[in-house]
């Protein structure tokens, strides 16, 4: 059967690379919230949450769905957020079902593991998703990673394909972690390596291609091999290390907190703890082959971007 695929979130970062990618061999289409006509296929203006979007899927004839519309950088409105990512997820598994969609390809993140002092020192798919209260992006990546889990039980004729990336680099990648490294000095926890994984975007839209192209399902961690701690980052950077103990840390996120940020004290965990991703199951099961290795991945983002000091 040809397959004629859906991307939400289409004109954002990922998305339109992926759209433009596939447009070459595949029907596609995308949605999301703003237009863009600088793509190699159509944008529709939809919300994820709108139950018009059955309604595409049925028109367009859609057998396979690429759903990365979210909420990236939290606001102040939490239950805003929330809805746009449960309840948009809610949304797309319900109208894929109704409109008969076959296969639905999901980004999820190495954050819905959680940034907890006993994670395993390289985690596994079949590691516990635990996520953060503390922190709206991995909390809600968990509870849509349990809302998948569910629909799986209750919907096996949606096969599911989710990705759990870490830190996603490539050339003209802006984000809160890349303002970590366009810093004059890198900031570290005293006691804490604090390791990256790092994964080209180039690897995640081939990985997401063939997982497109051959039909697969499953749960894969998306990562480079090895990692980089912070005082590795400021080496490669040639920029100094600022380190600073963690009670230090958690005033400035409380005094930041008073001032009305979308902060709490409990987010120093973000760098203390963070989720190291296995990629054994990527390359062994899913059979990726990865282009880039996390340092390989962090030199072309410096080298790009001219930030080795």
């Amino acid at each position: 059967m040809t397959k004629r695929i859906l991307i939400t979130g289409a004109a954002g970062y990922i998305g339109h690379q992926l759209g433009n990618r596939l447009a070459a061999h595949y029907h596609v289409i995308g949605t999301d919230i703003r237009a863009r006509d600088d793509l190699a296929f159509p944008v529709q203006v939809l919300d994820v949450r709108d139950p018009g979007l059955a309604r595409v899927l049925e028109e367009e004839g859609i057998t396979q769905v690429v759903h990365l519309a979210s909420i990236l950088q939290a606001s102040k409105d939490r239950a805003r957020d929330f809805d746009i990512d449960v309840n948009g997820t809610r949304n797309v598994l319900e109208c894929c079902i109704q409109a008969g969609v076959q296969h639905l390809t999901v980004t999820s993140s190495g954050a819905a593991y959680g940034y907890y002092a006993d994670n395993p020192e390289w985690i596994d798919e079949q590691d516990a998703i635990r996520g953060n209260p503390e922190f709206a992006y991995s909390d809600h990546k968990r509870q849509i990673e349990e809302l998948l889990a569910s629909y799986r039980q209750q919907h096996p004729e949606l096969q599911q394909l989710i990705f759990r990336p870490g830190t996603v680099l490539g050339k003209d990648t802006r984000n809160q972690i890349t303002d970590l490294f366009m810093a004059p000095r890198i900031l570290a926890l005293k006691g804490s390596d604090s390791p990256f994984v790092f994964i080209w975007d180039e690897d995640v839209i081939g990985a997401m291609e063939m997982g497109l192209r051959e039909d697969k399902s499953g749960i894969y961690n998306m990562a480079g091999d090895g990692a980089l701690t912070m005082a590795e980052i400021a080496k490669r950077l040639n920029k100094p290390l600022l380190t600073l103990p963690v009670w230090l840390v958690k005033a400035g996120l409380q005094i930041a907190q008073w001032r009305g940020k979308p902060t709490s004290p409990a987010q120093v965990n973000f760098l203390r703890y963070r989720p190291v991703l296995s990629n054994r199951r990527l390359k062994e099961e899913f059979g990726y082959p990865l282009s880039k290795t996390s340092a390989e991945t962090f030199e072309y983002f410096v080298e790009c971007n001219r930030l080795r000091q």
